[in-house]
């Protein structure tokens, strides 16, 4: 029998589904039993985190927060602590995502301060990193992430690298105007990512990080990036907001599998 790595499925909601509507969504869910190998999760609005991560509490897909800051408390206005976060009942917490990072000055300074914070909660960060447009078409795709990679795991210890996921996101590619990135792109990108992790922290650990794609995945093209050995799975938004559309997702992604 041929050993197949964890395969993680995810969904960003984004601002959509306020509480009635994802608080359905999670009865829906709740019953969702995954396939052996895969973790499913979804990544909720603030307004619905703890009724969502409350219905699906030893359900197989996994809840996270959108954004968290790094302090414990204090005067931020507005802002969510990673404490308040793991008290809601999240499992996970996005950070960097490209919309925070273009609309709400997140820097990759500010990345890194929560990417320890979230770990000292015992939260699972879900990092997104990618290149812009014109950072592709000059070529540097590969330093940018390098450079976004390295900066955000500074402080994070090796052995708890193993405890984070990375989605390569290109910015270029997400949203309702995105274009998916080609297979072939996806697959040199996430040998180079593969190629820092274990820079930094040494093969055995490096080659145990998981790695996501995320970027207009569709249920049409999802096999395809995960069929790549370095692709631990894959991250998508509208492709997955409604349920029915989540779980078949899952089921196409599974079809193809690489080995371990």
């Amino acid at each position: 029998m041929v050993t197949r790595k964890t395969v993680w499925i995810g969904t960003n909601w984004k601002m959509n589904k306020g509480p009635a509507e994802a608080l359905a969504a999670a009865e829906a869910l709740k019953a969702y039993r995954a396939p052996d190998g895969v973790k499913p999760f979804i990544i909720t609005p603030f307004t619905s985190l703890q009724a969502v991560a409350s219905v699906l509490k030893g359900a197989d897909v996994l809840v996270g927060a959108q954004n968290m800051h790094w302090e414990e408390s204090g005067s931020w206005t507005g802002e969510i602590s990673p404490g308040m976060v793991k008290e809601c009942g999240a499992d996970i917490v996005l950070i960097g995502h490209s919309e925070r990072r273009q609309h709400f000055a997140e820097t990759d300074w500010t990345v890194s301060r929560k990417m320890s914070a979230a770990l000292r909660h015992g939260l699972r960060p879900l990092l997104c990193i990618g290149e812009s447009l014109e950072e592709y078409d000059f070529g540097v795709t590969a330093e940018t992430l390098s450079r976004q990679l390295k900066i955000a795991l500074h402080d994070v210890a090796h052995a708890d690298l193993p405890n984070i996921l990375i989605a390569y996101e290109p910015v270029w590619a997400i949203g309702a105007g995105g274009r998916a990135a080609d297979t072939d792109c996806v697959a040199k990108v996430h040998a180079g990512l593969r190629a820092v992790l274990c820079e930094i922290a040494g093969k055995d650990i490096g080659d145990r990080v998981p790695l996501l794609y995320g970027g207009s995945v569709t249920q049409d093209n999802a096999r395809s990036y995960v069929s790549q050995p370095n692709v631990d799975g894959v991250f998508v938004g509208r492709a997955g907001w409604s349920v029915p559309d989540f779980e078949k997702l899952i089921e196409r992604v599974i079809e193809e599998r690489a080995p371990a």
